[in-house]
């Protein structure tokens, strides 16, 4: 009888379906808006001083070629995955023809892991280094569709066909507001490598990461492809006001904007009784700018009062400038209490290189975040040491007796040394 009831309410709920459908077409139609498969493009360095062995007493390129072998086997099925190469195929001393040598290797599309680990399993140490061309090629090979788009790049050297700079490539590709990820692994790397490939990171948004041991390159680029599979969070785009009452009301969610150099951006969110604001900013310089900056981020009242600021500063070159704060609410035993409104004041000391356009202001991305507070009525942030007191309390007490016993105890020993 209970499978026969069973039945009938999948029969009844597929008959519904079916007529939503006919009676709404648009329902069906809303998947097409849903972001496509994430892509991903490993873009490997092939060229010469990859044959260097000094990782885990094999070379450089058997311990790419594993750790291509375990993360195609690892690949989740919804991540469509290319590889590309660099310095895979020319082997005179032309440095004109050198620089152009970079080929799509497995083409970025569904993946079929014997066809990819075949054409990984073929390739030698052969030339150059043409990291910027390889990267240019590499965002038109995940051109198209609006899921994740990320490429990892796995060297072990500096670009060798200078002057066209792979951080000044990278700075193009983020730009151009395509939502792509340069990941970046150096294996053995010296200084000036490490430099260039957390330059080519930071531009996008991505992630250095040192490689010495043949686990620890499995292990990375495997997290790397299974993050595109995590779901994208878009960002919605606001306007700050140049003062606080002015603002735009926010809720949880991340936000982007465009701050001008020495100009102010104003937000308000609403805190409940109990609650806690999390915020975070970034501003990315992306164009020339002088050195030293900072970027601060403060929480006030609305009547002007600071309740708690993020800030951060640096010189020299950076690509984004990032900082953040906290602010818990202490809860009410009022129910009916009133919620607060906090305003978010962003700035930043960026200043424009010489003959450099000021406009538009540069890229702001803010993060907001409005969770539940600490359980209970208190909380250390708001109020010192909130509940800690009666450990403090135990504390001293016990302090106090154990120095009592200790007291006692040594004027015990020095009578009985007398006596004797």
């Amino acid at each position: 009888m209970i499978r026969r009831q069973r039945l009938a309410a999948g029969v009844c709920a597929l008959l519904a379906a079916l007529a939503a459908g006919m009676a709404f077409p648009g329902a069906a139609e809303a998947d097409e808006t849903q972001p496509s498969a994430p892509k991903v493009e490993l873009v490997l360095d092939v060229s010469g001083s990859m044959r260097t062995q000094d990782i885990d007493g094999g070379s450089r390129m058997a311990a790419a070629k594993q750790a291509f072998d375990e993360v195609l086997d690892a690949t989740p099925q919804e991540v469509q995955l290319g590889i590309r190469t660099l310095g895979a195929n020319y082997r005179g001393n032309d440095r004109q023809e050198g620089c152009k040598d970079t080929a799509q290797l497995y083409p970025v599309g569904a993946l079929n892991r014997t066809d990819a680990k075949t054409a990984v399993a073929t390739l030698q140490p052969t030339g150059w280094t043409p990291i910027g061309p390889a990267l240019l090629k590499a965002a038109d090979d995940l051109n198209g569709g609006s899921g994740t788009r990320r490429i990892v790049l796995i060297t072990d050297g500096e670009d060798t066909c200078q002057p066209l700079d792979p951080c000044e490539v990278a700075r193009e590709i983020a730009a151009k507001g395509v939502g792509m990820t340069i990941d970046t692994l150096g294996l053995v790397p010296d200084a000036r490598t490490r430099d260039q490939l957390s330059c080519i990171a930071d531009a996008t948004g991505g992630t250095y990461t040192d490689v010495r041991h043949k686990e620890e390159l499995s292990g990375r680029v495997g997290q790397l492809v299974h993050r595109a599979a995590d779901p994208v969070v878009t960002p919605v785009a606001t306007e700050g006001a140049g003062q606080c009452t002015d603002a735009p009301q926010l809720k949880s969610g991340l936000f982007t904007d465009r701050a001008a150099f020495g100009q102010q951006r104003w937000y308000k969110v609403s805190v409940e009784p109990g609650q806690e604001l999390r915020a975070s900013v970034s501003v990315a310089d992306d164009r020339a700018v002088n050195p030293g900056y900072g970027v601060l981020l403060r929480a006030v009242t609305q009547s002007g009062r600071e309740i708690v600021r993020g800030e951060a500063a640096g010189t020299g070159r950076t690509d984004v400038v990032s900082t953040g704060l906290r602010y818990p609410k202490p809860a009410s035993d009022d129910d009916n209490a009133p919620a607060e409104t906090v305003c978010l004041q962003v700035s930043h000391s960026f200043s424009a290189a010489a003959g450099v356009k000021t406009t538009p202001g540069l890229p702001l991305e803010l993060t907001v975040d409005v969770v539940d507070g600490p359980s209970g009525h208190h909380d250390v942030a708001s109020f010192g040491l909130g509940r800690g007191w009666w450990l403090l309390g135990a504390l001293v007490v016990i302090g106090f007796a154990a120095g009592l016993l200790w007291g006692w105890l040594s004027r015990w020993r020095v009578a009985v040394w007398r006596t004797n």
